[in-house]
């Protein structure tokens, strides 16, 4: 059944994001969605990740947000990850974690220059920190404006979802995404790593400035797009 596949897969992501270090206490999901059928399975909120069972993981109708499957609570961030993939035709999972790096980056409200080119290999420019949303936004649908901040910054960085694959949430954390949950994980993983390397090379070198364009782009597209050539042919 493709339920139990698409539950499969997202636990196995969810677990992911533990072993990878990237959750502290319960502070984390994972989501993926099945875009033929319009249903996206996501973390349960609260329950702790030794605990949890694909059979614990609701089902969620992204064209109305409801809950169609399921006897536990969906992930309190279940808005946020609806208007990525409503917004976003290529992504089909999406990680939310704390990770402290990305989180040190999202609290100070900066954006992550790329500084190298393990950045240059995941992101085509810098990866972006949202505007701050209103007291009205906050008091009303505050998941649902969460994710609208985060498609407003994509689109502020050139609208690809895949060439900008996350994004920090100003005084919260790091979201990212892939064309699949699996892709996700190795993106929010790749996102820690390059803010943790950023701020490395801050404290080494304050004065410290961008990666040359050329070298930017030449690593970017070695991996990306018509003509990469990294890895293995599919």
């Amino acid at each position: 059944m493709w339920e139990a596949e698409l539950r499969e897969q997202v636990l196995a992501a969810n677990l992911a994001i533990v072993d990878a270090g990237l959750v502290i206490l319960q502070f984390g999901n994972v989501s993926a969605f099945d875009r033929d059928r319009g249903v996206l399975a996501i973390k349960p909120s609260g329950v702790p990740y030794p605990a949890l069972r694909a059979d614990d993981l609701p089902l969620v109708d992204v064209e109305t947000g409801a809950v169609i499957e399921g006897r536990l609570r969906p992930s309190s961030d279940t808005p946020t990850h609806v208007v990525l993939y409503r917004a976003f035709p290529s992504v089909g999972g999406v990680v939310h974690t704390h990770s402290p790096q990305a989180v040190a980056w999202a609290q100070a409200r900066r954006p992550i220059p790329c500084f190298g080119t393990t950045h240059a290999d995941h992101y085509r420019g810098d990866v972006p920190v949202t505007r701050t949303l209103s007291a009205e936004e906050i008091a009303g649908e505050y998941e649902t404006r969460t994710g609208d901040a985060i498609v407003e910054a994509i689109a502020a960085a050139g609208g690809d979802a895949l060439e900008t694959p996350g994004v920090l949430v100003a005084c919260h954390g790091p979201f990212a995404w892939g064309r699949d949950a699996a892709d996700a994980v190795d993106h929010a993983i790749a996102l820690e790593a390059v803010a943790g390397m950023a701020l490395h090379t801050l404290s080494l070198q304050p004065t410290a400035g961008p990666i040359d364009a050329a070298l930017h782009v030449r690593h970017f597209t070695r991996k990306h797009g018509a003509g990469a050539y990294y890895g293995q042919p599919r």
